[in-house]
């Protein structure tokens, strides 16, 4: 491998960062394009992205390939962000140490510059302008984008969420929750990874399972760290899931017992990797980091 996993990660997100605002429109609204902009470059380790791309390179395929996808994913990400920031959702002030883009461009604009990524994401990897990937990979791309971040994806979790809060939740409807929220776009940043580098069945379902695995293990890590959290590292002020009367893993089966979940589903995920053709070293290094995050 060569570079240490921060080394990686630092490279590869400047590299996305850099070469993701060459892919927006231009000759938009000036205030449409700054909000877009703004959000986009508020910073952030870029994990969705740098998963997809790792998933290529693991399968033995130059990351080129996933640019476009890689930066649509991280549109949709930010997208969602912009949008849970808002008064109606979870009323943040501050997102990455910044000014919520509600806070600097207003409710209306914030709420379209979310819209505009969200729709600009499926015209990128429609447009596949700098790979050659086939017709047919392209579709299977949109359409499990739109699977993943749609109403049986992301949204639909998002409104497991509002509908959950005060209200005591079973630990099945918090996984429920987390899977789909948080979980369905991680899963398919790796999935994405895997069709664009022409995996095989055993392949998918390897990959699939580690993606699975870490997306639960990411959410309830930020349940974690919501409360044992630095302001400063994460970003915004902790406790905000104890503001909004959200139930979280911490609070349903302990601190220390959802540490060790997380530390389960990490090691699940590694284990999965154990299939032929999957350089699996990176890609555990991912999960590892997952458990040791502090933002």
């Amino acid at each position: 491998m060569g570079i240490s996993l921060k080394a990686y990660m630092d490279e590869m997100a400047a590299w996305i960062s850099s070469q993701m605002l060459s892919f927006l429109p231009e000759e938009i609204p000036p205030t449409l394009y700054e909000s877009m902009k703004y959000s986009l470059q508020a910073g952030g380790k870029r994990i969705r992205p740098i998963l997809l791309l790792s998933t290529i390179e693991a399968l033995g395929k130059p990351r080129e390939l996933g640019l476009e996808t890689a930066s649509a994913i991280e549109m949709i990400h930010t997208y969602s962000l912009i949008h849970d920031d808002l008064p109606a959702m979870d009323n943040d002030d501050f997102r990455r140490g910044k000014p919520t883009n509600h806070k600097v461009f207003g409710e209306g604009i914030a709420i379209l510059a979310g819209d505009a990524l969200l729709t600009w994401a499926f015209y990128l990897i429609s447009s596949q302008r700098r790979s050659s990937l086939s017709a047919d990979i392209i579709l299977q791309l949109i359409r499990e984008l739109a699977i993943a971040a749609g109403p049986i994806g992301m949204v639909g979790g998002q409104v497991l969420d509002l509908e959950g809060e005060r209200k005591q939740l079973t630990l099945d409807e918090l996984e429920r929750i987390h899977r789909h929220k948080t979980g369905d776009l991680i899963h398919y940043s790796v999935y994405a990874g895997a069709i664009i580098a022409g995996a095989d069945d055993a392949q998918k379902a390897a990959l699939s399972k580690y993606a699975r695995n870490l997306g639960l293990a990411f959410q309830i890590q930020d349940d974690i760290l919501d409360i044992v959290g630095n302001e400063e590292s994460i970003g915004k002020p902790i406790g905000s899931d104890q503001r909004l009367g959200k139930s979280t893993y911490p609070a349903l089966m302990g601190l220390e017992q959802a540490k060790m979940k997380v530390y389960s589903l990490v090691e699940e995920a590694k284990e999965a990797l154990n299939v032929q053709g999957i350089e699996k070293e990176r890609l555990a290094e991912l999960a590892d980091f997952f458990v040791n995050r502090q933002f």
